[in-house]
């Protein structure tokens, strides 16, 4: 029986066509499904009660026929959650970062789904849960911890939540000793906190009404929010304010920015009531960030034609009139993507053709390279509060290697393993094989493909989960995901194709996936398709496509593209609806996108471009492969009815193939659903429907059975 064949015993949703017409550069565009779109989204986005009948009817229509479709799949989907589940170290422990007397941690407890804020004295055991994340969450069909970070005299704790998925956080603080929270609650924050070094006060990030971090605030603790001090103020809404404290805990850092300029500020922490200090001005094409060390200001940049990034730095006190020197220089294809400092001691991550380094320089100029061998492996940078001791927090994992989390003396060279994420039942990383490959795009250039299978999987052609983004310079991480070892067991290669778009080969590789080079992204992954086939890897109809956000918009275009090469297409909350989101300057993301994709409003050529390939305006009159689409009601991201939209526009147009799926998460945004056990759930569907649309077992037989 063919993948989904009883799809055709169900009637999906029909959505009433009602042609909106409008013109633009000369060309009329007609939209069936503008509709969709809540004439109350902002409403709806904050309260998903605001949403109007017609509409939540249909979103729950699709939901329904989704899950008669996906019915048969679900012992093979039980299955599957419960070896993801299995997987878990149920009381899983983040190493203790010390602070003076105190040692700081994060943990669960056992079946909990949200993380328990803990610390203990440094020279004792007994532990004091600060925050209960589980307990928080109570009640909510939502919930997500975004920050709790404790004051700088170890007093107070404060702490955001996001309760809608809509990502506008509330901020609360409670007093340690006494477990009393104050009533002053912060709302319509980004969920940044910054504590002031007198542990009065803190910074925060406050979004607008169209849901962009626009501005700073310095809040007081016990005054009335609406009296908050204003540090600084973003009025082009094609730019987003962060915030962000330095790692010596001495100054905030704001730095605001679009997806081609950016600038910081400074702002003491001991001395708040000073202006916040400009670093440099805005200039077009100029990107950089800062660090403040002890007593000079290191900053990673792009100027002067340093398009990979070089480190400089200047004295902390001569930031009007000082002399910059280069602390490390640029050298193309070497990408350096991430900075900071320690008291002696500058730290640096740079990634070279998808391999990622750290290294770090002494005051006296001493490099060093810390060194991992694993073809394809990830490094990041954990938080460590001593800013005085050379003691580096990194994280290690690979492909196949799970997740190593060290304590590295910069100074004497030692590495101290402080853990070793526990996979229960047993993961072997021996019994897999990791490889980085490349295929040769259209136009010649090498596109890295990252890939990890079981040793003993059968030779010839095989299923294969194919996963993608390639967009605002993301570089897709080769890290341990334990979650997809259920489907690696039952025979699946999984890949990562590092199309152009992101920086895995340094910010060329993003230059050439934006604005006119944008098709590239999307031949870059076919090639990457065909390349597994032409290894004898795979075959087309056994490749299984997967994206999310920018990402879902390439899932669009391969659909289009080479919908015969697809067994199918998993696309979440998929930016799909590029032209008319694009030329709507009211919606929440759209002026800082046109950066990324062109301005079409003002542009001609650049409205031609995108609907050349936007995926919604582009469904075409063939047939499409099996689709599962998934969106969230209040992601202010990609709005529900991109999703909903596309779905519509592909049954109608379609000549067969399929079925079209879409799944809609009522109480959920951008991110799906936040407990750790919650987002298994939607792991283990997508994972069954991939499964199923290569024609695997779907009885949710073991995965040694289905071998």
């Amino acid at each position: 029986m063919p993948p989904f064949a009883r799809a055709s015993s169900f009637t999906p949703p029909r959505a009433e066509r009602r042609p909106h017409r409008f013109a633009a550069h000369g060309v009329e565009i007609c939209d069936d499904y503008a509709w969709i779109r809540a004439q109350n989204w902002r409403d709806a986005i904050r309260d998903p009660s605001a949403l109007p009948l017609e509409i939540r009817t249909l979103l729950e229509a699709e939901n329904a026929y989704a899950d008669s479709v996906l019915a048969d799949l679900a012992p093979l989907a039980d299955k599957i959650y419960e070896e993801m589940e299995g997987r878990i170290d149920e009381t899983d422990s983040d190493p203790p970062a010390r602070d003076g007397d105190w040692l700081y941690y994060r943990r669960y407890r056992a079946e909990g789904q949200h993380e328990l804020i803990c610390r203990r004295p440094a020279d004792g055991c007994d532990e004091t849960i600060l925050l209960d994340g589980d307990l928080l969450a109570e009640g909510k069909d939502f919930f997500d911890l975004g920050e709790a970070l404790h004051s700088p005299d170890h007093k107070l704790l404060a702490y955001s939540c996001d309760e809608r998925g809509n990502e506008l956080h509330r901020i609360r603080w409670r007093d340690l000793a006494s477990g009393a929270e104050g009533a002053d609650i912060v709302e319509h924050c980004d969920g940044t906190i910054v504590w002031t070094r007198d542990s009065r006060a803190f910074l925060y990030t406050r979004m607008d009404d169209d849901f962009r971090s626009a501005q700073v605030f310095l809040h007081r603790l016990g005054a009335d929010p609406a009296t908050d001090r204003l540090i600084l103020s973003e009025t082009d809404p094609g730019w987003f304010v962060r915030l962000r404290a330095a790692r010596s805990r001495s100054h905030a850092v704001i730095k605001i920015s679009d997806h081609d300029c950016s600038e910081c500020w400074l702002v003491d922490l001991a001395a708040t009531e000073s202006p916040a200090r400009l670093v440099l001005p805005r200039r077009e094409g100029l990107r950089y960030d800062v660090e403040p060390g002890r007593d000079r200001l290191f900053m990673r940049t792009n100027s002067d034609g340093a398009f990979d990034y070089k480190l400089l730095s200047i004295a902390l006190d001569a930031l009007d009139g000082g002399e910059w020197r280069e602390e490390v220089p640029h050298r193309p294809g070497r990408m350096i993507f991430n900075a900071t400092a320690f008291a002696d001691w500058l730290v640096w991550l740079e990634r070279e053709d998808c391999k990622p380094r750290l290294m770090a320089k002494s005051r006296n100029g001493a490099e060093e390279e810390l060194h991992f061998d694993a073809p394809c492996h990830h490094l990041r940078l954990q938080r460590n509060f001593d800013f005085e001791q050379p003691i580096l927090r990194l994280s290690y994992s690979s492909l196949t290697e799970p997740e190593e989390i060290y304590d590295y003396d910069l100074a004497t060279r030692a590495r101290v393993l402080l853990k070793r994420q526990k996979v229960p039942g047993g993961h072997v990383p021996a019994a897999y094989e990791s490889r980085l490959d490349f295929a040769t795009a259209p136009d010649g250039e090498k596109v890295p493909i990252s890939m990890v299978w079981r040793r003993d999987r059968k030779p010839g052609p095989g299923p294969v989960l194919l996963y993608g983004y390639g967009a605002y310079g993301s570089a897709l991480p080769d890290s341990f995901d334990e979650t997809l070892f259920s489907l690696i067991d039952r025979g699946f290669l999984y890949a990562i194709a590092h199309v152009r778009g992101g920086t895995e080969k340094g910010s060329r590789w993003y230059e050439a996936g934006k604005l006119e080079h944008k098709t590239n992204t999307f031949t870059d992954f076919i090639s990457c398709a065909r390349h597994l086939c032409a290894l004898g890897l795979t075959e087309p109809g056994k490749i299984v496509a997967e994206g999310g956000s920018a990402g879902g918009m390439l899932m669009g275009a391969v659909a289009n593209l080479a919908p015969d090469l697809f067994g199918g297409i998993i696309a979440e909350v998929p930016f799909v609806d590029v032209v008319n989101t694009i030329c709507d300057a009211s919606l929440p993301l759209t002026p800082p996108e046109w950066h990324e994709w062109g301005n079409p409003i003002e542009s001609a050529e650049v409205f031609r471009r995108l609907l050349s390939y936007s995926p919604y305006d582009n469904v075409k009159a063939q047939a499409y492969p099996p689709m599962l689409i998934e969106a969230g009601l209040t992601d202010p991201r990609v709005t529900y009815w991109e999703p909903a939209k596309w779905a519509q526009a592909l049954r109608a147009r379609m000549t067969g193939g399929g079925p079209i799926l879409l799944k809609t998460n009522m109480d959920a945004g951008h991110g799906g659903a936040a407990g750790r056990y919650d987002g298994l759930e939607e792991d283990a569907l997508r994972q069954a429907f991939a499964v199923a649309a290569v024609g695997g077992d779907i009885r949710g037989e073991s995965p040694d059975a289905s071998r």
